[in-house]
């Protein structure tokens, strides 16, 4: 797969360049779904072909399969629900998490240091693009203290959509 975008194969894509790659690849399905898998053991991701500078993955949803509340470091990231329907999830200022439900051909960006949860709470598989500028290579998690503060449970160095637990 050849993607074209700006002259900047050295410079880091922002949440908007991100998000119309996302978009451009969702509307090619030749070169992605024939792509698609499912495990019951938990999501399955296979990473796509990419202009330098990002990382771009075809990530796949079984009902009630979901990532924890974590950020992406220094990475920006886009995502575009190609299948299904997946949940978002995002702490306000106060800690409250948050849910939205997006349906496919919706396009959520996530600024560097957001924190965030994606899940599949419907009934059907989902299937999403994701693209990280600069690659993904770390990603914190979050958890919720007793007194209602998220604080870091741990952090990951990882080059993939998700650490081992």
């Amino acid at each position: 797969m050849s993607i074209e975008l700006s002259p900047r194969p050295t410079t880091a894509l922002d949440v908007d360049e991100l998000s119309a790659l996302t978009r451009s690849l969702a509307a090619q399905p030749d070169l992605w779904q024939p792509l698609v898998r499912f495990q019951e053991s938990g999501r399955w991701w296979t990473r796509l072909d990419s202009p330098p500078g990002v990382d771009v993955w075809l990530l796949t949803w079984l009902p009630s399969q979901g990532t924890e509340l974590h950020d992406h470091g220094d990475s920006a990231a886009a995502f575009t629900i190609v299948a299904g329907t997946l949940t978002e999830v995002r702490p306000t200022r106060d800690g409250e998490l948050v849910p939205q439900l997006f349906a496919a051909d919706r396009t959520q960006t996530v600024d560097p240091g957001d924190r965030h949860d994606v899940l599949n709470t419907g009934t059907e598989p989902a299937v999403s693009i994701h693209a990280y500028s600069p690659p993904l290579t770390r990603m914190t998690y979050w958890a919720t203290a007793p007194d209602g503060t998220l604080v870091p449970s741990r952090t990951v160095d990882t080059d993939e959509p998700e650490s081992e637990k």
